[in-house]
């Protein structure tokens, strides 16, 4: 195990804020852990160990948490850094599945007893008749049936909602309560009650059968059995983003060598596979022999099927169309870029945005302070002179109305669904609290090359002088073909799109240093290069200078072209704007930001694409190692910056910036060192990434400020405050559908999130 590297755990047990605080309080108090941020959302712990413990002591530290977890009531358990995301992702899904066909399970004997109790309890209410038998104004026998069979109806109840008490009360032993503990005190407290007055008309009290509160106990747990199954239900779908990532992956792969389908967990880099029209490419590698469209959509958010024939890189899970592929893995198991992905969203899912931690105080103490006020409120209310039955109705209903799973959910939830949201449009977030943090971003740096730019160079424009524009593209295509400069390939590129890549080959070929290249083809001389390289030569090009220096104050780079001594023209190359990169920026006007191009070039070709992008200024002529202070300095002058770049060549200003957004492809390193990855290499998804950590922002404050009114609102009313004056006592029925509500909307107030349009 690598002892610098965090240890992620699998938690089970984890019922509500205060289980997820109170686990987070005891693991960072642990002797050799660094930091251990504990998800309620996810069911997971991220344990960062001391770096300077060994490797054998870093092993003993997990065993420790297992077993401290373990006396704490929740299970931990260790992913092993080998395992395989989606593998890991599969069990832990049908581990969910199962817990959730178990309390769906649970409901129907619950709902079943409970509605008869409700029946014979409160059924004469509503004008339904009970049989004399079980008439409890018939007899003194009846009284007494009447009691027996509330309480046989309420057995089952509390048998199927056992978990509450097995977990809850140990908790409450241990002076660490939780939500589980106020359900249990609650629904126990009025059992209790009724049993002990259900003894009483045993014994010929049969006034006390008008006492019985056996069907609050059944009810509460009913509803708060709902509660947990609707919420735990909509949790899944806040994973919808990740088990959509998992869904791509095949689980079988076509040899090619042999036509054998072996599972794609078999393969190994090097094998080569067949992929079939409509299948989805089973591991990430590159194409040997076909050509086809792929669809990426799921892996980049990029709707348009992607052209890819020999040499082209495929991403594992994508979707090939109609063409036949043959496919070398290079990249198989944990290394793909699915599972990066997977983890990418995964990690950012499991972490705490920093808003959280004020819930997190919060909820680390506000169990033990319920139960204080709930006891509080009912020896006020016997000190008053209420009936014992009032006094327990007010405890019962302040215990169970309480609970702080809406605090706790609050936060996770938008993180969850806003970074699947991200995922889905090909933006990948670190963190929660990237996310967070990003919505404050009110300047963006930008690279220029391969960020506003394509990063590769294009023929812009040619020039021929007295010739036809064939005779000079076919010149250049045929001396520049035998270089591997990146000018010369775009300028051989451009001439095979245009039907002039010949087959012609010059007899000689010389390269001149800092002046172009001489060849001999077809017995005469071909000049490509530099005006300095021409003049030497004696070729005159006054003709072109000028549009040579209007090039090149483009930032364009013109070269000239001549033959036998005559001057076939020039053919400029630069590297272009992107075509959408303009409207980003545009984008980022609007909404309210301000943006910085940040290049190496000269001053006159760096203007040039800043204003035909549109940036607010430009900064040119900076050395790589000089961006990340220009980055400095603006955050000194007070601004929260994002800077956009490569994620390799710009790491330091990367690092440096408030937020390091890095455009790249999924196999980039980016994915690993990044704070946010445009998995489309697209600009305009840097607005869409600051708009989706806005949406996310106002989604948690939503739910923070419901799940603050709730209970600072609940919690007096269950107390008996509008009863002081004249209003109505609350019901603890009434209190745990109001909980279990609560609940249910902050989830689903974070699902509405995952519809947003970025």
């Amino acid at each position: 195990m690598d002892q610098q590297k965090e240890v992620l755990f699998t938690v089970g047990g984890m019922h509500c804020a205060a289980c997820s605080s109170r686990l987070e309080r005891v693991l960072n108090g642990m002797d050799g852990v660094q930091s251990a941020p504990v998800s309620l959302a996810a069911n997971s712990a991220t344990v960062v160990p001391d770096p300077a413990l060994s490797e054998s002591d870093t092993e003993a530290l997990v065993h420790q948490i297992e077993e401290r977890a373990v006396d704490m009531g929740f299970t931990a358990t260790p992913v092993a850094p080998e395992a395989d995301m989606v593998d890991t992702w599969e069990a832990q899904q049908k581990e969910t599945v199962g817990q959730l066909a178990t309390l769906k399970a649970r409901l129907w004997p619950e709902f079943g007893f409970t509605i008869l109790l409700l029946l014979v309890s409160m059924g004469h209410m509503w004008g339904l008749p009970l049989p004399a038998i079980i008439d409890p104004m018939h007899s003194p026998e009846s009284a007494l049936n009447h009691a027996l069979l509330q309480l046989v109806l309420t057995l089952p109840v509390l048998w199927s909602g056992r978990h509450f008490y097995l977990i809850g009360l140990p908790n409450l032993w241990r002076l660490t309560p939780n939500m589980d503990s106020l359900v249990a005190m609650g629904t126990g407290a009025a059992f209790l009650y009724s049993l002990w007055n259900t003894v009483e008309v045993a014994l010929g009290h049969t006034g006390k059968v008008m006492d019985l509160y056996y069907e609050s106990a059944a009810v509460v747990l009913t509803l708060v059995s709902l509660g947990k199954f609707l919420e735990s239900r909509n949790m899944q779908k806040t994973k919808g983003a990740i088990t959509a990532l998992m869904q791509l992956s095949p689980d079988t792969a076509i040899l090619a060598d042999t036509g054998r389908e072996v599972p794609t967990s078999q393969l190994k880099v090097g094998d080569v596979v067949l992929v079939k029209p409509g299948a989805r490419v089973p591991a990430d590698g590159t194409v040997t022999q076909g050509e086809s469209s792929v669809n990426e959509a799921m892996l980049t958010g990029e709707s348009l099927p992607v052209e890819k024939a020999v040499g082209s890189e495929v991403i594992g899970g994508s979707v090939n169309g109609n063409g036949v592929l043959y496919v070398q893995v290079t990249r198989t198991g944990d290394d793909s870029t699915l599972s990066r992905i997977i983890r990418f969203v995964e990690d950012a899912q499991g972490r705490k945005a920093p808003i959280s931690k004020t819930a997190d105080k919060v909820a680390g103490v506000f169990v033990p302070v319920v139960m204080g006020i709930a006891l509080l409120a009912a020896v006020i209310w016997a000190i008053a002179g209420q009936p014992f039955s009032f006094v327990l109705r007010v405890f019962t209903s302040v215990l169970v109305i309480a609970c702080p799973c809406a605090l706790g959910l609050a936060t996770p939830t938008a993180i969850m669904v806003g970074t699947g949201l991200g995922a889905k449009h090909g933006i990948l977030i670190r963190s929660g609290e990237i996310l967070e943090i990003t919505h404050s971003v009110d300047t963006v740096v930008l690279d220029k090359t391969g960020t506003v730019t394509e990063g590769t160079p294009a023929v812009t424009e040619v020039l021929p002088h007295r010739c036809e524009a064939s005779d000079l593209l076919s010149a250049a295509a045929a001396v520049e073909a035998v270089s591997a400069h990146p000018l010369a390939t775009a300028i051989t590129a451009y001439a095979q799109e245009h039907g002039y890549g010949g087959t012609a080959r010059p007899e000689s070929f010389e390269n001149l240093s800092g002046r172009g290249l001489k060849a001999v083809l077809g017995g005469e001389t071909v000049l490509a290069g530099n005006r300095r390289l021409l003049e030497e030569h004696g070729v005159d090009v006054s003709s072109l200078v000028s549009d040579a220096e209007r090039l090149s104050a483009q930032g364009q780079t013109p070269m000239y072209f001549a033959k036998g001594g005559t001057l076939l023209g020039l053919i400029s190359v630069a590297d272009p704007v992107k075509e959408t990169s303009a409207a980003a920026i545009q984008k980022m006007r609007g909404q309210g930001i301000r943006t910085v191009l940040l290049t190496g070039d000269n001053r006159a070709a760096a203007e040039h694409i800043g204003s035909l992008v549109g940036v607010d200024e430009v900064i040119a002529e900076v050395l790589p190692e000089e961006k990340a202070g220009v980055v400095e300095r603006l955050q000194s002058q007070g601004r929260k910056v994002m800077m956009v770049g490569d994620g390799i060549n710009d790491a330091p200003a990367l690092t440096a910036a408030t937020v390091g957004c890095a455009i790249g492809s999924g196999s980039d390193i980016a994915i690993e060192s990044a704070d946010i990855v445009l998995m489309r290499s697209d600009l305009q998804d840097v607005p869409r990434a600051i708009r989706l950590s806005r949406l996310t922002l106002r989604d948690i404050k939503q739910n923070l400020f419901w799940a603050f009114c709730y209970n600072t609102i609940g919690i007096p009313i269950a107390a008996g405050l509008l009863f002081a004056f004249g209003g109505p006592l609350l019901s603890p029925m009434f209190a745990g559908a109001a909980m279990s509500l609560s609940s249910v909307c902050v989830v689903g107030n974070a699902l509405r999130l995952g519809r947003a349009k970025l």
